[in-house]
């Protein structure tokens, strides 16, 4: 079955932070036949809404469960911390999580990190979500590490942010249902791991009933070539004679006694 004929249009669905821009319009250049539909759903949204066929494939940040979604991963995100312009990692570059040791390190319900341990001292209660907590952050309650591209979703101008270089990384992948590879999907995959349009593993069809031209053989090949019409296979062939270039020499004529 090919997407087409699921959908008259290809659904994309993609987690905040994430920007399909660049994607889609190459989409939109190649498949001017298929509009594309750009769903913006929550990490914890999007795994559902790929399984209930509410959208075709999804950009999220791994992990994902790879027991019903495929995935591939496009690129790694820097972590930051997100803290208020007077603290004191605003004078610095980039941190450690070890420096955030004395701070409250607050830790979303939706955090898109894969932390074994929690840097800094634990809030009182979790955020509900990333934008919860950067309400927080600015309220100088704590400070919150996420991939910076969330960081820069919810800029605001009393924060700011700084690498912190031990931190887990976010992965952004491309994921689709494992059942449901169609052929929009496949086209998608093309376009975000940069193939061009005539790809050898694109999708591009000969059209009906056009047959691929024959490879061009070399006079060496097969069997000998035969010669032009009109002409004996012989070398001697033009005066009929022996064989000998020219046929049978002819002597001088001999003198009359």
């Amino acid at each position: 079955m090919t997407g087409s004929e699921d959908s008259p249009a290809f659904r994309l669905a993609y987690v905040p932070g994430v920007i399909p821009a660049k994607w889609v319009r190459i989409w939109n250049e190649r498949r001017t036949d298929v509009p594309l539909t750009l769903l913006q759903v929550s990490t914890a949204e999007v795994g559902g809404l790929m399984l209930a066929g509410d959208a075709d494939a999804a950009l999220v940040r791994l992990p994902v469960d790879r027991t019903v979604l495929s995935a591939i991963a496009l690129y790694t995100e820097t972590s930051v911390v997100v803290v208020p312009r007077d603290h004191v990692v605003s004078a610095v570059e980039e941190v450690t999580a070890e420096d955030l040791a004395d701070d409250i390190v607050l830790h979303p319900l939706d955090d898109a990190l894969d932390w074994e341990t929690l840097p800094g001292r634990p809030a009182l209660e979790r955020p509900a979500t990333t934008e919860d907590a950067i309400e927080l952050v600015a309220a100088g309650i704590g400070v919150l590490v996420v991939p910076q591209s969330l960081a820069r979703l919810h800029h605001r101008k009393d924060l700011i942010y700084r690498p912190v270089t031990d931190a887990p990384e976010s992965q952004v992948a491309l994921s689709w249902p494992e059942d449901r590879t169609t052929d929009l999907v496949e086209d998608f995959i093309g376009i975000v791991r940069g193939r061009t349009v005539n790809s050898s593993r694109g999708r591009r069809e000969e059209p009906k009933g056009e047959q691929p031209k024959p490879k061009k053989r070399s006079g060496t090949e097969g069997t000998a070539r035969k010669p032009a019409a009109g002409r004996s296979a012989g070398r001697g062939a033009r005066s009929g004679g022996s064989g000998k270039t020219g046929g049978t020499r002819q002597g001088k004529p001999r003198r009359k006694s």
